[in-house]
């Protein structure tokens, strides 16, 4: 092991170019070339979150300002977090559900994990649906919401009160214009809705609201099926089922497309965006002046670390099983800081893309920015189709945006769907055979889960679980993937692995990341929200408390797995008799815990009672971690029992 550390190579040749000719796991396969994987994770990790999540939180919180407490989340916390999953994945060729055999008793943070991204998975495609319908209704002439005299629109629709000089007619203090004895418009729309309490409405949002969502008046009334909407969600599952049939080989080619192709639509949009006139430098400004005293405010550092979470994707599991289709030595250190600082570049350039269209819109609408502004779905399928309106050729530019919008989200959508996919298969290895049955319940069955989001009440559901589903959930599995490497598993122990796997000793800047300061700095942010708390609301629509009880059995639906199976492994558990001998059993690498292939497990000269071929080996015996000053032993386990005493096929 000395040797190995001071030649900074080990004796399979990790650092030898790795050979794609061939799969170097027969059983699960391997991605068929490296720019596969890396193309799969920045798809993964560049999502919609980067086009409308990112700028918002930039304009909530400081402009500029902003930048600074995100961009120290990314150092400290989510490349961090990003490179421990992918070493993690990588070095056992295991998802989700089965990279836990270095502890036992913590496959409940893999199952909540898979939890995450499946709730995710389910809401996610219904946005790729919102997507699909709105690319399609803009094969026109005219796109549908670029007039108020449709069928939808309401009598507060704002272009029946448009904006005039009132020159030649007689204006009235209550902010609107008279002429010849008829109202011609407003000549002041924040004085005419205050003075009226009147809220006009613009079309786009009267398109959103009215015919595609039919939106209802809460939660408590779902009311009917949109039969288009429907439609376009089975659409989306199709793509999804057919991406995913082949398995990596297949998305692993989709990629080069899905995930490089927005970037070209992004750079036109941008510089269409820059071009247009008026306004565009106020929004750009709007976006990137900084106001240094929301530094102050720790919901600005709070909404920084969610965003990491949200956009660059630890703790989901989908790192994890993205790396687990890797070769052993791949380089992952350097796919890490590709796929992290693109995800970052990608935010930075979407905001100025959004912010330059948010501010000629303002412009149009003699209104300010702020009121322009939107998070979520209202920024994509409100304001931008709103802002088309007002340039050449609307159609065009609705198209380019909304298959954007597509493309950003299929990435993501087969990665999450591939970790539930792969914690299965994992798990039940026996069901390997019947793959694209198992991937075609998977994709019916979210589809199902998926339809009442996609009713008249549909949204208030969606906005529920983009709330809840993940948030919380997320940063506990992330201090808990920390603390258990660090100090269950030893951060030491895992360093000797990265150096088997990666032929030279990592940094010890990354001990110091997963040992302390990345955890730290998630469990203060945790805190705070918690303290923080206030419940969830959709527009002006506040949930009641039957709505928030649903919202936090979201949370509920992936945490719960964490305590529920520790608690059910030490009760399993046969080895010792004291609950502290159980204790050190089920948080102890058992036999089948190092590389998938013998090949790579013969490397592991650093582990006392090390079991090279877990498979074959008839002497049943575990070693406690070195790594955390505990000794081998051995033990006797009865039959069916796996040397940590709990049994093989659960």
């Amino acid at each position: 092991m000395a040797d190995l550390e001071a030649n900074g190579t080990n004796a399979s040749g990790a650092n030898e170019k790795i050979d794609y000719s061939e799969d170097e796991n027969k059983e699960r396969g391997n991605w068929s070339g490296r720019m596969d994987f890396v193309l799969s994770m920045l798809g993964y990790a560049v999502g919609l979150g980067n086009i409308w999540r990112f700028p918002y939180l930039c304009y909530r919180n400081g402009g500029g300002a902003f930048l600074f407490p995100y961009l120290l989340m990314l150092a400290l916390v989510g490349i961090p977090l990003f490179y421990l999953e992918v070493s993690l994945g990588q070095f056992c060729s295991k998802g989700a559900a089965k990279c836990w055999d270095f502890a036992p008793m913590l496959k409940g943070l893999g199952i909540a994990m898979i939890m995450c991204s499946t709730l995710v998975t389910i809401y996610y495609n219904v946005i790729i649906a919102w997507s699909q319908f709105y690319f399609f209704v803009s094969f026109t002439d005219h796109v549908p919401w670029d007039t108020c005299e449709k069928s939808w629109n309401s009598e507060y629709c704002s272009l029946k009160w448009p904006l005039v000089s009132c020159v030649n007619g007689t204006a009235y203090s209550n902010g609107t214009c008279f002429e010849g004895g008829r109202s011609i418009g407003i000549w002041n729309r924040t004085i005419f809705e205050e003075s009226t309490n009147i809220s006009l409405v613009s079309p786009s949002e009267e398109y959103w609201t009215n015919e595609v969502l039919g939106l209802s008046d809460g939660l408590s009334d779902m009311g009917n099926i949109r039969w288009p909407l429907a439609v376009s969600l089975v659409v989306a599952w199709i793509v999804t089922f057919l991406c995913l049939l082949k398995g990596i080989k297949t998305t692993g080619k989709v990629v080069y497309f899905t995930a490089l192709f927005p970037y070209v639509v992004l750079v036109i949009l941008f510089f269409r965006g820059v071009t247009l006139g008026d306004g565009v430098a106020d929004g750009i400004s709007f976006y990137i002046k900084p106001n240094l005293n929301r530094l102050k405010d720790a919901e600005v550092w709070r909404d920084a670390a969610n965003q990491i979470f949200y956009s660059l994707g630890p703790s989901w599991g989908g790192l994890v099983t993205l790396a687990s289709y890797n070769r052993f030595h791949n380089a992952a250190l350097t796919d890490t800081l590709i796929v992290a600082i693109g995800n970052s570049c990608t935010s930075l350039f979407g905001g100025f893309v959004i912010f330059s269209y948010l501010g000629y819109m303002a412009a149009q609408l003699d209104v300010d920015i702020e009121q322009v502004v939107r998070s979520g779905p209202g920024l994509a399928f409100i304001v931008y189709p709103e802002a088309v309106t007002h340039l050449p050729a609307p159609p065009f530019w609705a198209i380019a945006f909304f298959f954007m919008l597509i493309l950003l989200g299929l990435d993501s959508q087969f990665a999450m769907v591939e970790t539930l996919l792969s914690g299965i298969l994992d798990q039940w290895p026996k069901f390997r055979k019947y793959k694209t049955l198992v991937i075609l319940i998977i994709c019916v069955s979210l589809l199902l889960l998926g339809l009442p989001i996609v009713t008249e009440g549909g949204a208030y559901l969606f906005n529920l679980m983009d709330t809840y589903a993940a948030s919380y959930s997320l940063m506990t599995i992330g201090i808990l993937n920390c603390v258990s490497i660090s100090y269950l598993y030893g951060a030491e122990r895992f360093f000797k692995d990265m150096t088997v796997m990666y032929g030279t000793r990592p940094s010890i800047v990354w001990k110091i990341f997963w040992m302390l300061v990345s955890p730290a700095l998630v469990l203060f942010i945790l805190i705070f929200a918690i303290v923080d708390y206030s419940p969830a609301t959709y527009g002006s629509y506040k949930y009641s408390s039957a709505g928030e009880a649903l919202g936090w059995l979201m949370v509920a639906a992936s945490a719960f797995w964490i305590p529920f199976w520790i608690i059910y492994t030490l009760i399993r558990e046969n080895t010792g008799h004291t609950l502290l001998e159980k204790w050190r059993a089920v948080s102890s690498p058992n036999k089948f815990w190092g590389p998938a292939l013998v090949q790579h497990r013969k490397l592991i000269d650093y582990v006392p009672g090390f079991v090279v071929d877990p498979y074959r080996e008839k002497e049943n015996h575990a070693h406690f971690n070195p790594a955390v000053s505990m000794g081998s032993i051995n033990v006797d386990i009865p039959n069916g029992k796996n040397n940590s005493g709990y049994d093989t096929k659960l």
